[in-house]
C-alpha cells in the first residue's frame, strides 16, 4: 500500500475556513492533489473527541451527503481543484484554536489520515 504523509493531506484544508455555521460547524478542503474516491469516511475528531459520522456531511454543488453514507457502493469523489464544505450538525465550537482529526479509505491506498489546527473567533 503507499502511504501519503499527513503533511502532504493537510494541504486539503482551507486555512482561516473552520467557523461555527447554523446549527454547527464547517470548514472547506480544495483539492489540489488529485482526483480520487472514497469508499469510507472515519468520523471526525474535534480535540480528540470523536463526532458521529450521521451527524457530519460533505457539501459539493448544494448537496450534502453525510459521511456515514459513504460506501463501496456509494463511494464519495473529489475531483482536483474542487472546493468542498466539510458540516458537522449540532456541534459548535468555543471562540479559541481547534484540532480536527479526519480520515478516509482510498481503494489501493487505504486509510489516510491528517489533522489540522486553527482557530475559531467570537460570533
Amino acid at each position: 500500500m503507499i502511504s501519503v504523509p499527513g503533511f502532504l493531506l493537510r494541504r486539503l484544508y482551507v486555512d482561516g475556513s473552520l467557523k461555527n455555521a447554523t446549527g454547527g460547524f464547517e470548514f472547506e478542503l480544495r483539492n489540489s492533489l488529485g482526483s480520487g474516491y472514497s469508499q469510507k469516511v472515519w468520523p471526525l475528531k474535534v480535540d480528540r473527541d470523536e463526532l458521529q459520522a450521521t451527524r457530519s456531511y460533505f457539501i459539493v454543488d448544494g448537496k450534502e451527503t453525510p459521511f456515514s453514507d459513504v460506501s463501496p457502493d456509494n463511494t464519495f469523489s473529489l475531483e482536483v481543484n474542487k472546493t468542498i464544505t466539510i458540516w458537522t450538525d449540532g456541534v459548535a465550537l468555543e471562540p479559541g484554536v481547534h484540532t480536527i482529526e479526519m480520515g478516509f479509505d482510498v481503494p489501493g491506498i487505504g486509510t489516510m489520515r491528517f489533522d489540522f489546527t486553527d482557530e475559531v473567533g467570537d460570533e
